[in-house]
């Protein structure tokens, strides 16, 4: 058994997060994205210990994610929207200049897989970035629900336990 194995082994059975739509425009009752992500997240044993939805503001955004990783009940943040090119995205400002450490892989192997499995050459408009702020995760991608069920059931479901394993290490 390899390292990563093992860390699999040892990790915790759920990892409690909190799901953030950031939007202009959609409310609940239209939010497929924040939906799928909460759907996909409790059909594999997670919990969801908040939900919101907020305009993509960059303080608001920064504001949103300090509060999360404050609560000692949140492991890991992930964020659907805002990641795109227009004026208005300010998803990947707002997540890049919080993180304590960056995971250029998440954003790497989404944009892989967006490229061979999804859109093609439209991968390079994502922006979509994860990293570590204190002691928790964070993790940004686009607002669409094909984006979301990609990043989701291929990288971050998969890893999810082993991330918080990892994070809760050397936790003073």
């Amino acid at each position: 058994m390899n390292s990563a194995q093992e860390h699999k082994r040892q990790s915790p059975a759920s990892v409690n997060c909190m799901v953030i739509t950031v939007s202009d425009t959609r409310t609940v009752d239209t939010d497929k994205s924040g939906k799928l992500m909460i759907g996909l997240l409790e059909e594999a044993g997670h919990a969801v210990a908040a939900y919101t939805i907020v305009q993509d503001e960059y303080e608001t955004i920064r504001e949103l994610i300090y509060t999360a990783v404050s609560n000692p009940g949140i492991d890991v943040v992930l964020l659907t929207g805002g990641t795109g090119i227009s004026s208005r995205d300010t998803t990947y400002e707002a997540v890049s200049s919080l993180l304590d450490k960056e995971l250029p892989g998440f954003g790497e192997i989404f944009r892989y897989l967006s490229f061979t499995e999804d859109i093609g050459s439209a991968a390079i408009l994502s922006r979509a970035i994860g990293g570590t702020l204190s002691h928790t995760a964070v993790f940004s991608m686009p607002g669409s629900a094909g984006a979301v069920r990609l990043a989701m059931n291929r990288i971050l479901l998969p890893e999810l336990r082993h991330i918080k394993y990892e994070l809760d290490k050397h936790k003073s």
